[in-house]
């Protein structure tokens, strides 16, 4: 897959916490490493660095993790 392929991850609710997707969408094992991975600055959400692992994420919204992107579907 190129670096600027996105996949899509659908969602049941109207939003998810931003801790929560990365382990949904397989780009962290567990709460600890998305925690990790969140305060090292290395999660952007819509192209900007995210500190919060409780943001929340929208349809629309993409996250990126050492160069793979998905973005959010309301499925």
């Amino acid at each position: 897959m190129a670096s600027d392929d996105i996949d899509d991850v659908p969602i049941r609710d109207e939003m998810i916490r931003l801790g929560q997707l990365l382990k949904l969408a397989s780009l962290a094992e567990d709460g600890t490493e998305a925690k990790e991975l969140i305060e090292n600055g290395l999660v952007k959400v819509n192209g900007e660095i995210e500190t919060r692992r409780g943001r929340q994420l929208h349809d629309g919204d993409t996250v990126s993790v050492n160069r793979r992107t998905v973005r959010i579907t309301r499925g």
